[in-house]
């Protein structure tokens, strides 16, 4: 009982530690990987859309405090301002906690709602993964390239005004689980982002319109049952057509999801071995 009431104590210390550890190596990257970062921002927006998408800023989540969602809007107001009109040139990367920063309270951030071990909790700078959720959705509409990218390991809350296929989300710590992409195109891109009354809204730009449009989609979704646990499944898709036609020109698998479910889901498709899903993931 000794020890464990010792190594109780000390954890914290090892774990911070460590933090500390992997956010100076993240920012060792950030100067000397010999990678150019996009830092710039135009008011002025490029001619074509490629992609828009807003979601519901306050929804209705059973156990939370509400508190924890009036202070995300705060966070999301504020890293929005560091983000709107960011351009991606040619051979850039974007990098979410570059632009953004530490979020710290001296800057104005707030303990806000934020996802840890399988459980809803509060933390300062919050309710950012919302805004990763956005961005990463846009880019999965156009030929930019993601480079990291940090899924949820929990299902926490049940579907309400989802609109997204589940598993198509992105996560966040600073600064060492970032959401980064590179240009690999020979376009400029660029974000436009607002947080309005109701809604977190973005819209990805281009300086030329696209032959080539995109579409993703889920197949396979279900809930299984394993050892008095559920988990949730599926398959993200993307398919790539022409723009002007529709023609197909390629589909292809993005990623399968298997994630534990922290609610009872309302329909379960229960299978007896779970190791048959296990069996299939990469």
């Amino acid at each position: 009982m000794v020890r464990k009431k010792l190594w109780s104590q000390r954890a914290p210390i090892f774990f911070w530690t460590a933090v500390r550890l992997k956010r100076l190596r993240r920012m060792f990257d950030w100067h000397c990987d010999g990678r150019t970062y996009a830092r710039d921002r135009i008011q002025d927006n490029l001619p074509f859309r490629i992609k828009e998408h807003r979601s519901v800023l306050l929804r209705r989540l059973e156990g939370v405090d509400p508190q924890w969602q009036i202070n995300k809007v705060t966070n999301l107001k504020l890293a929005v301002s560091c983000l709107d009109g960011v351009v991606i040139r040619p051979g850039e990367v974007f990098s979410f906690y570059r632009l953004v920063g530490l979020p710290h309270p001296w800057r104005g951030f707030l303990p806000g709602l934020e996802l840890s071990g399988g459980r809803a909790r509060a933390g300062v700078g919050g309710g950012l993964c919302q805004l990763a959720n956005l961005l990463h959705w846009m880019v999965l509409h156009s030929p930019l390239t993601v480079s990291e990218h940090h899924h949820h390991s929990y299902d926490i809350f049940p579907d309400d005004d989802r609109v997204q296929p589940f598993g198509s989300g992105a996560t966040l710590f600073y600064n060492y689980l970032d959401y980064q992409l590179s240009n690999q195109t020979p376009h400029r891109f660029q974000f436009r982002l607002a947080v309005t009354d109701k809604h977190l809204e973005g819209a990805l730009l281009c300086d030329k319109e696209l032959p080539e449009a995109y579409e993703i989609f889920e197949r396979n979704h279900a809930y299984v049952r394993q050892d008095g646990a559920f988990y949730r499944t599926n398959e993200l898709w993307r398919r790539r057509h022409v723009a002007a036609t529709g023609a197909e020109i390629e589909t292809s698998l993005l990623r399968k999801n298997f994630a534990r479910v922290m609610y009872e889901p309302d329909t379960l498709a229960e299978k007896t071995l779970a190791d048959e899903i296990f069996a299939k993931m990469p």
